[in-house]
């Protein structure tokens, strides 16, 4: 029986990682299909603050398995809304 499409795996990362931490997930930046399951990134919201540029979101690696069951996450990275990363190509 084949597995999950990129679809219910997309949407069974959000629910769950919104489960385990209580954050609200607001999208998901990177998604690849690995050896043994599949790899994402999602930003989540870990802090609201007004004006809205300065909320605290923050990255999540997540793994879960072939059948989209999460096996784990880790932050990996925590930022404000309004600042954008450097660009690694020049201006």
């Amino acid at each position: 029986m084949p597995g999950p499409g990129p679809m219910e795996v997309l949407r069974a990362a959000r629910t769950q990682l919104a489960e385990l931490t209580g954050l609200a997930a607001e999208s998901v930046s990177s998604f690849e299909q690995a050896e043994d399951g599949w790899l994402l990134r999602i930003e989540a919201l870990e802090l609201a603050r007004v004006p809205d540029t300065m909320s605290l979101l923050a990255t999540y690696e997540v793994e879960l398995g072939p059948h989209g069951e999460l096996t784990g996450y880790r932050r990996v990275r925590r930022y404000e809304r309004g600042r954008a990363d450097r660009s690694p190509w020049p201006a």
